[in-house]
Order: structure tokens, then C-alpha cells, then sequence
């Protein structure tokens, strides 16, 4: 008995998986960092629930060496590579400018405004990067799933969405994107709740169709499904399940951050073939920087280090002991000079927001990046 259409096996077999590098590469350094951050955290969920501030050692490992640092990482996309640079020099120049004054403008009426400004920018950058990789992810799928494209989209976006507007109607949390009071407060609860239903539903049609669509083409793709499954669980866990400014500051960090590095890093060393040597010998002493992965790691931490030693220095003063090459700076406590300073020192953090969602649109539809 014929179990499929003849065009829909042949469909099948010429299908693989859609892996950026290779299932063990993609599965250490993209899918597997939300389910092990989530399991560390439920694993150690009464410490988390203990802790009402984020200690040192956590602030280190999973701010500064993760978060701050993969915002860094962008610059081997955009300002370090000479191409990328000289073909898309205008935006590259006006953004940090526009994202300066603009910053400036807000801080200058309130600096609550800049903050909420900036976390809700960081909000939408963090949902379009788990989109991003659906969509990298989709792109060697039959025809058949192909079409149900805008229900893969719509299953991660409910993934990441449901738990910020529950987020929104369940405050205060013991936690917040950047300050305290940076979202919006006075979101009506019927919000969640019309939400919730729609996640039910987003989800539960996915995995009818994902079943469904696994039987009669025989594919079933498993990097789009982990991190799905990935997204929805680390999102869960670090905004709903746990109360918890230690789970949220894990989760958040790890499921995001190391992805995009290992994106960067694996962008580059797929696009170029050269060797060390070579790049040294032809004057292009910054790709070196990405040659090797300990150099690369370490160049994104120095300058990640040198930012939040200015902001200790200037602003904040939590972690002097840390930062104890930038304790002589003087604390600024002048509005005018703090409307200016706050949205500079930001700039590697808006500028990534605003250039990531251009950079990865490759416009060449033979590259393994185009989707």
C-alpha cells in the first residue's frame, strides 16, 4: 500500500538536515546552551530562590564574559571586516550616531526613558535572533513543510513573547532587563491571558503538523525543533517558572550569548579559507583575531572589560575591586554631562541591536546564510 505521493519521497530523500556546521557543532554551541542553562537553574532553583542579588562570580561568568562580550563580537561582522565595511559604510557610521543622539535626546528628558528605550530594543533583538535561527534552520525543508513556514515562525515568536507579557502583568519581579521599572507597569492582565490561549493553541498546532508532516514526508527536521523547544523552555524557566534575578540573568545570558558568538565565529571560518599565515602575510592583522578561538574569546572580554570599568568608574562604582584601573575616575553626577555619557557608553550595545537584524540578511541565495 502507497503511503506518500511518489514527488513527496523523493522530496524526502533529497532533503537533509538544515545544520550550520554539523549536528555535534550546532548542538554544543547553538541549541544546547538554553536546555543546559534552564537545567541549572531548575537544578539549583532554592539557591536561585535564595539569592536576592546576583553575586559577583555570577555577574563575571554570565555578564561581562558572556553578555557583554558577544555584543563585541559583532564588530568581526561589521567594523573589522573590510567588505562588509566598505559596502555598507553609510549605515555603519549612522547608526551609532542616530542611536547616540537619539539616547542623548531621551536621557535628557528622563533617564527612565532612555532605559526603557533600550531594554525594549534589547527585548525585540533577543526574540528576531531565536527567529533568525528558526529561519536558517528551515532552509533545506521539502516543500511541503516550506509552506507551513509562517507557523514555525509564529511558534517561536508566542515562545519568546507569552513570557514577556506575563513579565508585564505580574509585577514587580525580583528581576529587570537593565533598572528597576524599566518596562511598563500597567499592562491589563487580559493581555497574558488572550496570550496564553494563543501560545496553547500556536503550540499545539505546531506539533500536530510537525507529526502529521513527519508521516507523509518522512522528514522530521531536528535542529528547528530543539531550538524551539530550547527558546520556549529557557524563556519559561528564566521569566515564569523562577522568581528569581540569578535564574533570569543564567538563562537569558547563556541561551543567547553563546549562540551569537559561535554564529560569528562560525560565519567567519566558513567564508574564509585562509590560513594565519596568509592573513598576517596580506596585512590583515585583525582577522587574525578571529584565527584562533582563545584569541578571539579574549579580544571580545578585553574590550568588554574596558566598557564596564567606565561604567563602574563613572556611573555605577559596584565593583571597584574589579575594576580597580578605573577607580580614579570621578564618579559624574552632572545631568547634562550624564544625557551625553549613559547613551555613549551604551553605543556597543544599541548599535548591535540596530545592525544585527541588517547584517544577516544575505542577499546571495547560493550562500549557506541565506534562507
Amino acid at each position: 500500500m502507497q503511503t506518500s505521493h511518489p514527488t513527496v519521497a523523493i522530496a524526502a530523500k533529497t532533503s537533509s538536515q538544515a545544520w550550520l556546521s554539523s549536528a555535534r557543532w550546532d548542538c554544543l554551541w547553538i541549541i544546547s546552551p538554553a536546555f543546559l542553562s534552564s537545567a541549572f537553574v531548575l537544578l539549583f532553583r532554592n539557591q536561585m530562590a535564595a539569592s536576592q542579588n546576583v553575586p559577583l562570580w555570577v555577574w563575571v561568568c554570565f555578564v561581562l564574559l558572556i553578555d557583554v562580550a558577544h555584543v563585541y563580537a559583532t564588530l568581526f561582522r561589521t567594523y573589522l571586516d573590510p567588505q562588509a565595511f566598505e559596502k555598507n559604510r553609510t549605515v555603519l557610521l549612522a547608526i551609532p550616531a542616530i542611536a547616540w543622539i537619539g539616547g542623548s535626546l531621551l536621557y535628557s528628558i528622563d533617564g527612565l526613558f532612555f532605559w526603557r528605550a533600550l531594554a525594549y530594543l534589547a527585548v525585540f533583538h533577543f526574540i528576531r535572533q531565536q527567529f533568525g535561527f528558526v529561519i536558517l534552520y528551515s532552509r533545506k525543508d521539502p516543500p511541503a513543510l516550506k509552506q507551513f513556514k509562517w507557523l514555525d515562525c509564529a511558534a517561536v515568536y508566542m515562545a519568546t513573547i507569552y513570557p514577556m507579557l506575563f513579565w508585564h502583568t505580574n509585577m514587580p519581579r525580583n528581576f529587570s532587563w537593565f533598572i528597576a521599572g524599566d518596562f511598563i507597569e500597567s499592562v491589563p492582565v487580559i493581555f497574558t491571558q488572550i496570550a496564553l490561549w494563543v501560545y496553547v493553541l500556536v503550540a499545539v498546532a505546531y506539533g500536530i503538523k510537525e507529526i502529521a508532516l513527519a508521516k507523509t514526508t518522512r522528514f522530521f527536521n531536528v535542529p528547528r525543533n530543539l531550538l524551539i523547544v530550547g527558546t520556549a523552555l529557557s524563556w519559561w524557566t528564566g521569566i515564569i517558572a523562577l522568581n528569581s534575578d540569578m535564574a533570569f540573568t543564567i538563562t537569558n545570558v547563556v541561551s543567547h550569548g553563546i549562540p551569537y558568538m559561535a554564529l560569528i565565529w562560525l560565519y567567519h571560518h566558513q567564508k574564509s579559507g585562509e590560513s594565519t599565515k596568509q592573513l598576517v602575510s596580506n596585512g590583515a592583522w585583525k582577522k587574525v583575531l578571529i584565527s584562533n578561538v582563545l584569541i578571539f574569546f579574549a579580544f571580545i572580554v578585553f574590550l568588554a572589560y574596558l566598557e564596564e570599568g567606565l561604567w563602574d568608574g563613572l556611573v555605577w562604582r559596584e565593583h571597584l575591586n574589579l575594576f580597580a584601573p578605573f577607580a580614579w575616575l570621578p564618579p559624574v553626577g552632572d545631568a547634562a554631562i550624564l544625557a551625553l555619557l549613559v547613551p555613549f557608553l551604551a553605543l556597543p550595545q544599541s548599535t548591535h541591536y540596530l545592525l544585527d537584524g541588517f547584517i544577516w540578511r544575505v542577499k546571495d541565495r547560493s550562500s549557506v546564510w541565506s534562507a
